[in-house]
């Protein structure tokens, strides 16, 4: 029998003992993590790095990968990067416009279908014509069937604008909110294509409207890729039994841990940062400016012309720059192409670490 999607908000007492304690632990993760985002002087810095790495996870759940490597060394003015690359970056860009966008306006089905417009590169909106299903990637079998009909999903997106912009009045905590959103979202399947990336796109900005963090920091796909078979198990019990516990506190989880790790991962960029800015201001005080660190950590992969755009130097000084930091053991060159690449190892591996 096909799902029968609810009419939110839900009349069920989802906040059981259990569910409520970790809802507990992961908001004090949640509000640890943008407590020690605002000490970071630069929180650009976290915003650039953190949403490669998320741009790279979500695309990998959709089973489009890339490498660390092609997505450092992407630069747009050059169309030689692989489709994945691509696609990795058009996520990016799909974040921080849903970002921009909610800190004047509300999140709605709108805003969302501008979002897989930047995904997808098409225009086409919520779906008009049925054949959607959602398939076992292993046997092919059939698991899931969203609704068909084009009036009955514009029906549940309205009402799930409501519930995102009325969520206080439901009283539930927020994060018990977004979990009951995300599997509202993917199991109305609004889009052709893109569902699952503007799903997770979704959790990020829901955090940030609710003031739970600042900036688009915590990012929960590369929980969802090392969970993605309970993942997707426990979306269809929902669907299968309308027992909501198990999903709940599955994204529970999913906040608290990477709200912790990311910890882990700004505490290790700021006093990374640190060491560098000792070894200049200690061995090389003439180069040594803020705008020179900041773009060393915004472009782990970075290049006489970023230097030359971020510090306002001449491409003569940038590459005096660059050797001084190899030299220093900063950074190191590599040649791809007809370019120098200065890489920085060591934060290379704070991502590749996680």
């Amino acid at each position: 029998m096909p799902y029968n999607i609810p009419t939110l908000p839900l009349t069920d007492n989802l906040e059981t003992p259990i569910v409520l304690k970790k809802a507990i632990q992961a908001n004090k993760a949640l509000a640890e993590l943008k407590g020690v985002a605002q000490t970071m002087p630069n929180q650009a810095l976290l915003i650039s790095t953190l949403s490669i790495q998320e741009s790279k996870d979500s695309s990998e759940v959709e089973s489009i990968v890339t490498t660390h490597d092609e997505l450092f060394r992407y630069d747009r003015k050059f169309d030689d990067s692989s489709a994945a690359t691509k696609e990795v970056y058009r996520y990016r860009e799909a974040l921080f416009f849903g970002y921009e966008k909610i800190r004047s306006k509300p999140i709605t089905g709108n805003l969302l279908i501008d979002i897989v417009k930047i995904l997808t590169e098409r225009d086409v909106g919520f779906r008009n014509a049925p054949g959607t299903t959602l398939k076992n990637p292993r046997t092919g079998e059939v698991v899931y069937t969203p609704p068909q009909d084009h009036t009955e999903i514009i029906k549940h997106m309205n009402n799930l604008d409501v519930f995102l912009n009325t969520k206080r009045e439901a009283g539930l905590d927020p994060l018990v909110s977004m979990a009951i959103i995300h599997h509202q979202f993917e199991s109305i399947h609004p889009f052709f294509d893109g569902n699952g990336r503007v799903g997770r796109i979704l959790n990020i900005l829901y955090l940030i409207d609710n003031q739970l963090l600042d900036i688009p920091i915590l990012y929960l796909s590369r929980y969802i890729t090392q969970n993605k078979s309970e993942y997707y198990r426990l979306l269809q019990v929902v669907r299968d039994e309308d027992v909501w516990e198990e999903w709940i506190l599955f994204m529970l989880s999913a906040v608290e841990h990477t709200a912790q790790q990311t910890i882990v991962t700004i505490e290790s960029i700021k006093t990374l940062m640190r060491n560098y800015k000792k070894v200049l201001k200690e061995n090389a005080p003439r180069i040594y400016s803020h705008e020179l660190i900041n773009n060393i950590f915004s472009h782990p992969y970075t290049k006489i012309e970023y230097i030359v755009e971020d510090t306002n130097v001449s491409r003569i000084t940038a590459s005096k720059y660059l050797k001084q930091l190899e030299q220093l053991g900063l950074l190191r060159m590599e040649k791809y192409k007809n370019t120098n690449y200065y890489i920085n190892d060591q934060l290379l591996q704070l991502f590749t670490a996680l």
